[in-house]
């Protein structure tokens, strides 16, 4: 078959084994994404149509890659127009799709706001206040994460107050959830988590609709299974129904985002799950040189709750893995620098460069090192779409689809300044336009037909065109032209997401590049942030979480702070739920996303919360064997001493 060459023996099983439930161990580096984007052509050979076939995975640069691939090999094999219809996307984006198609089914708006985790924690501060509940001793973003978690279980709000009795906090998690989702059913918005546990009632308890979509989707591929949750795990059933051809790829050693709700036993008990399920290993290392193959092989096999398999590669030895040993964080940074400019004038491309660690609090020496160096570079964090003027801009837009977003208007209604007081606002939301009068109600309807004309002209012209009309009929633009350095920066913030959405979304009819635009920037992650703007922008070495690198590759990769309490992080264990062996598939995730050379570090004194005191070496360098391991040679503090054993 031409269309599986190039595939070895365990793909090409993997490619060619099309029916029933299926669990893939692919391992790092294994071209998990190659086989899933083969296997798709070759059930399009077979005669499967292309709109029966189903693949899910995480992010948006993910989805993105692997249906340009699918694109790329069905026209290569002349089976594009057959193909064509097939379904590429991230579970959020699925649920979208799914939950504005049958939104009168499921009881929520077609234009429903998607809330990101920003827009969730201003809600949650508002609700917190209507229950009287401080913000200064209660995080937000704590109470966020622990509804999140509940609702990534498939637990209501109900189901959570009868699950966790009359503890305290609990009882005021579930008061502020009370508030919190009252506030977001009239503003017609779905936050994250809500888009996933409403796909999933929606399916559980409507067998019409859900009748419909298994027959729509008769083969269906999840990307990245050991990172679903409870409710994840229960949409991919019930997407499966009788059929059961259920096509899982993961890998349980890179498991890392329990925190994030995802269960090891969704993998664990696949086949009890899938009764009569196959299992296939994806063992081939086809990133990685042989010895850092090794080294996380050793690494990872202290872990317990794993299904075993061990890594090969057919590649080059490949360099010892050089450990850099800093007498504080400045030097440890200080260092790691010199050895980044020495790649650099090696012609290593600052891109192919990343330095990762464990806490994002490291970033800031590492970043005062970089600045003094004068070398470039970029840090994960600050999201594209997180900027004031993109924010503003992506509002108007939301809030011309959706006029029940009322977190959208807030945001707006005096951006740029239209003399529209705060009173003026709460007036508006406690009773309407209808209650006030003279200029401020002449205001607010200036502003009101404003979103009218956005929304009309969102009905007919693509998506870039509404941004650029928006950025106008706003007056963003004017308010943000011929004034200083940093307004033009601002300026071209927002031109560049009219850029972005030309780029990417104008190819869509109206209004469907708008809402895909909006919906994308509302689910994207750090990783869709690379993905986003280093295609018109000079790269930098990437500063970046080992969590944000996940699904990455770097010719060279850093792993800095490898300190005992630091990495591993002796805060994992505090949560029950943690796993114990979380940190070690993080080190594991970390080792693997180099190609040719790994640097490690740490500093023998360190200043954590402004607390400066000494630290031992992680565990993780004392279990790489030390014919692996090369020690960096530069003391440039007296009384130095290397503590490994």
């Amino acid at each position: 078959m031409e269309h599986t060459k190039g595939l070895n023996a365990a793909q090409k099983k993997a490619v060619t084994t099309t029916d029933g439930p299926i669990l893939v161990l692919a391992g790092a580096g294994a071209g998990k994404t190659k086989t899933i984007a083969h296997r798709v052509v070759h059930l399009v050979k077979k005669g499967v149509p292309g709109g029966r076939i189903l693949a899910i995975t995480f992010t948006n640069k993910a989805a993105r890659e692997m249906r340009e691939r699918v694109r790329e090999l069905l026209t290569r094999h002349g089976e594009d127009r057959a193909g064509q219809h097939t379904t590429v996307s991230t579970f959020h984006s699925l649920c979208v799709q799914l939950l504005r198609e049958f939104a009168s089914e499921a009881r929520v708006p077609e234009h429903f706001t998607i809330l990101d985790r920003a827009d969730s924690i201003r809600s949650i501060k508002r609700a917190m206040k209507e229950v009287a509940v401080d913000d200064k001793q209660f995080a937000p973003r704590a109470i966020l994460s622990t509804i999140s978690r509940a609702k990534g279980d498939a637990k209501t709000l109900q189901a959570y107050r009868d699950t966790v009795g009359h503890a305290y906090f609990p009882e005021l998690v579930a008061d502020v959830w009370e508030h919190y989702q009252k506030a977001l059913r009239g503003e017609g918005a779905l936050d994250f988590d809500d888009l996933l546990l409403e796909l999933w009632r929606l399916l559980d308890t409507n067998a019409a609709v859900r009748k419909r979509v298994q027959e729509r989707y008769h083969y269906i591929h999840v990307d990245e299974y050991q990172d679903t949750n409870k409710v994840q795990y229960e949409i991919v059933r019930l997407l499966t129904g009788s059929r059961g051809n259920i096509f899982c790829v993961g890998d349980l050693d890179q498991n890392v985002y329990s925190w994030r709700g995802s269960t090891i036993e969704n993998i664990l008990e696949f086949e009890k799950s899938f009764p009569e399920a196959i299992v296939l290993r994806l063992e081939q290392n086809y990133r990685s040189t042989q010895r850092i193959v090794a080294v996380s092989n050793d690494i990872i096999k202290k872990n317990v709750r794993r299904k075993e398999k061990t890594l090969f590669t057919m590649n080059d030895e490949g360099d010892k893995l050089r450990l850099i040993v800093g007498y504080d964080e400045r030097d440890e940074a200080d260092q790691i620098v010199d050895e980044v400019r020495t790649l650099l004038d090696a012609q290593t491309p600052p891109s192919e460069i990343a330095v990762l660690y464990r806490a994002n609090f490291q970033s800031r020496v590492l970043e005062e090192a970089f600045l003094a160096a004068g070398i470039p570079y970029r840090v994960l964090g600050t999201r594209f779409f997180d900027r004031k003027e993109v924010r503003d801009m992506l509002s108007y837009a939301r809030a011309a689809l959706n006029k029940q977003s009322l977190s959208d208007i807030r945001r707006v209604v005096n951006t740029p300044l239209r003399g529209i007081g705060k009173i003026t606002v709460e007036k508006l939301f406690a009773n309407g336009r209808e209650s006030l009068a003279g200029r401020a109600r002449e205001r607010v309807d200036e502003f009101f037909q404003i979103l009218n004309d956005i929304e009309e002209r969102a009905g007919t012209h693509t998506a870039s065109e509404v941004l650029s009309y928006t950025l106008e009929r706003s007056g963003i633009g004017k308010s943000l032209s011929g004034k200083n350095e940093e307004d033009q920066e601002r300026l071209m913030n927002a031109k560049e997401l009219v850029s972005l959405a030309a780029h990417r979304y104008d190819e869509y009819p109206a209004p469907d590049g708008l809402l895909r635009l909006i919906e994308d920037a509302a689910l994207a992650t750090d990783q869709d942030e690379i993905d986003a703007r280093t295609e018109r922008q000079t790269a930098g070495v990437t500063l970046m979480t080992i969590h944000a690198a996940k699904g990455l590759e770097f010719q060279d990769v850093f792993i800095v702070g490898l300190e005992d309490g630091l990495f591993p992080h002796e805060t994992l264990f505090e949560d029950e739920r943690k796993d114990d062996e979380e940190e070690r598939r993080l080190f594991y995730v970390a080792l693997t996303r180099a190609k040719e050379r790994v640097h490690l570090s740490y500093a023998q004194v360190r200043t954590v919360f402004g607390q400066r005191s000494p630290r031992v070496p992680s565990e993780f360098l004392l279990d790489i064997d030390d014919s692996h391991l090369e020690v960096s040679d530069t003391v440039s503090e007296p009384g130095k001493v290397v503590y490994l054993d």
